[in-house]
This record gives C-alpha cells, structure tokens and sequence, in this order.
C-alpha cells in the first residue's frame, strides 16, 4: 500500500468521525482495508444508541470474523481516529486482525478531557501495546491528531449546551 493510500485512508476514519459527531455521537470512525487499500468495511460510533459497545473497531472486528478468513484478517489494516480502546484493541487481537493506524492517541483523548474536566471513562484507558502487544501499531497522525481534537471540542460543546 502507498504511503499516499495510507493517509488517504486515515483521512476517511477522520471524516467518518465527524459523521458520528453530525449523528450526535462521541467523534470516532474506522476503516478496514486489505494488504492493497481497498476498503473492506468501515463504520462510525454508534453509542447514541441502547449499546454503549457500538464503536467502530468492534464492528469492524466482528465484521472481520464473519467475512475474512484467518490470511486476510491478518494482512488487514484498521485505520481509526482514535487509538482503540481496551474493549476494542481486544476484539481486534480476538478477530486476528493486522496493524492499526491511528490519527489520534488514547493518551491524548485522556489530556483532552481531563483539561475539559470530563469524568474518566468506565475502563481504565490503556494503550494498544498493554492490551494486544503484538499487533503493530502506528500514530499518532501529526496533522489529524489536531482535526480530531477539533471533532472531540465540538463534542464537548454539544454536550455543555
């Protein structure tokens, strides 16, 4: 895959962030794209809804599981917004996947928040690497890093209004 594709495809979990923050969700989306680029799936939060589990990754990893066979799951690429979270960096080791690609980090959501005075999450916000240490990871993402903080800031005035 192209490094051209890479950012490309980087840029696609960004703008399905910003779908998620349209459809009143916390700003999260993913892609899921073969050893070529071509997307194989991609979703966006939907924890708006009855199931606060409904993050992309964990879509995307259960899609993987009933789709993919054992090969292409693990020459599967996840590119995401945010760096996965403990539930989901899980489900994608579970699923066999590849590498993940982030744009932004868990530790940088972390100093977002705490900054904005949010309340810790239910699950201790842990790095992929403490999870699933042997699923290559890369970010975070220089330039989309500061787009996704924006999404998270919009986020967060949506909620204070």
């Amino acid at each position: 895959m192209t490094p051209e594709r890479h950012q490309q495809l980087l840029q696609r979990a960004v703008d399905l962030a910003e779908q998620a923050l349209k459809a009143g969700d916390e700003p999260f989306g993913s892609v899921l794209a073969d050893a070529q680029g071509h997307v194989l799936c991609e979703a966006r939060n939907r924890i708006n809804s009855v199931d606060a589990t409904q993050h992309p990754e964990f879509e995307l990893a259960r899609w993987a599981a009933r789709h993919l066979d054992v090969e292409a799951r693990r020459k599967a690429t996840v590119f995401t917004s945010g760096e996965h979270c403990p539930m989901c960096a899980a489900a994608h080791a579970w699923a066999g996947l590849g590498p993940i690609v982030y744009a932004s980090s868990s530790k940088q959501l972390a100093s977002w928040q705490k900054a904005w005075g949010v309340e810790h999450p239910p699950v201790t916000p842990l790095t992929i690497e403490q999870v699933a240490p042997q699923i290559p990871v890369s970010g975070p993402d220089e330039k989309l890093a500061r787009v996704v903080h924006e999404l998270h800031c919009r986020y967060r005035d949506t909620r204070s209004t």
